[in-house]
C-alpha cells in the first residue's frame, strides 16, 4: 500500500515537471504566465469570433508574455484594425503586433 502511494505521487511529480516544461520552452519564467497567455488567446479568439466585422476564422492568435500576435488575412483595412481594436481590449494584454495581411 505504501509503495502503490509512493509510487502515484513520483508519477504524478513526473507529470508536473514535464507540464511546466512548456512554459519554458516558450520562453516564460512561469506555468501561471503561460495559464495567463493561453486565457488571453483564447479571449482575444472568441471575441474575434463574436464581431461580425471580423472573419475570425482566417485570424490567427498567439500571446506571449502578454503579447498578442496576429497574423492570417483580411478583407479590407477596416477588419484588420477592428481585431487589432478587439485585441488591445483584452485585460492582460500588454501590445499586439499586427501582421495582418489584407488582401482584396
Amino acid at each position: 500500500m505504501i509503495l502503490r502511494n509512493t509510487l502515484a505521487a513520483a508519477v504524478a511529480a513526473a507529470a508536473l515537471l514535464s507540464a511546466t516544461g512548456c512554459a519554458v520552452t516558450r520562453g516564460q519564467e512561469t506555468v501561471g504566465a503561460y495559464i495567463d497567455d493561453a486565457g488571453i488567446t483564447t479571449l482575444v479568439k472568441s471575441r474575434l469570433f463574436e464581431d461580425k466585422t471580423v472573419a475570425g476564422s482566417s485570424i490567427s492568435v498567439e500571446t506571449l508574455n502578454g503579447t498578442v500576435m496576429l497574423s492570417g488575412f483580411a478583407k479590407s483595412t477596416l477588419e484588420r484594425n477592428t481585431a487589432e481594436k478587439i485585441a488591445r481590449g483584452v485585460n492582460g494584454v500588454k501590445s499586439v503586433k499586427n501582421e495582418i495581411a489584407v488582401r482584396p
